[in-house]
C-alpha cells in the first residue's frame, strides 16, 4: 500500500485491477506467471530497478512470498471463525526487517507457489457456505472470503505488471549493451 493511499483507496485500486477478470482464474495462474517472469533471469538481474525509491523483482517475489503467509492465515481464521478480527502488517517495515533486498528470488517464487496451491486447495475443500464467512480487517474492515480473493487477485496483478515492467527494462538494458 502507497503510504498516501487510504486503506479504501487501496482496496478500490486492487479491485480496480481486477475489473472484469475472473478473480478466481487470476490468483491460480500468478505462480506460473511469476516463474516464466523470471526464468533465465539472474539473481543480479533481478536486484536491479531503475527507481532506487522503488522494489527490485527480488523484493516485490519476497513481498508476495510473505503476503501469501498472511492471505493462508487469514483465510484459514475467516473460514474457521467468522467475524474474526484481522490484522493489518505494514509491508515497508517488514521488508526492512526480513531484509526482502538479499531474498533469493527463485526461492520466493517457490514459497508463493506452494502456499498459493495450499490455499487454492483449501477454498476449494472447504464447504461453499463458508466463502459468505468474514473476517474484520482493522484497517479495511468486513472482507468476507470472496472479496478477499478479489483483494488478492488485485494484489497479484499489480505486482505482476510491476515485475513485467521491471523484466521489460532489463530486455532494453541488454539491448543497449549490445
Amino acid at each position: 500500500m502507497n503510504p498516501n493511499e487510504t486503506p479504501q483507496a487501496y482496496t478500490a485500486r486492487l479491485l480496480g485491477n481486477v475489473g472484469e477478470a475472473d478473480p478466481w482464474t487470476v490468483i491460480s495462474s500468478t505462480a506460473r506467471r511469476l516463474r516464466e517472469l523470471i526464468a533465465g533471469r539472474t539473481i543480479e538481474e533481478l536486484s536491479r530497478t531503475p527507481d532506487p525509491s522503488k522494489w527490485t523483482v527480488v523484493q516485490i517475489l519476497a513481498h508476495l512470498a510473505d503476503a501469501e503467509v498472511v492471505a493462508g492465515w487469514r483465510f484459514r481464521s475467516i473460514l474457521a471463525w467468522d467475524g474474526i478480527p484481522l490484522q493489518p502488517f505494514d509491508q515497508d517495515m517488514w521488508a526492512t526487517t526480513f531484509r526482502y533486498a538479499e531474498t533469493d528470488p527463485f526461492e520466493s517464487c517457490q514459497l508463493f507457489e506452494v502456499n498459493r496451491a495450499s490455499l487454492l486447495a483449501l477454498l476449494e475443500r472447504v464447504d461453499r457456505e463458508r466463502h459468505a464467512n468474514h473476517g474484520m480487517h482493522a484497517e479495511r474492515g468486513r472482507e468476507t472470503i470472496e472479496h478477499l480473493i478479489r483483494i488478492y487477485a488485485g494484489h497479484d496483478l499489480n505486482h505482476l505488471r510491476q515485475i513485467e515492467a521491471l523484466v521489460a527494462q532489463l530486455l532494453v538494458d541488454r539491448t543497449s549493451q549490445m
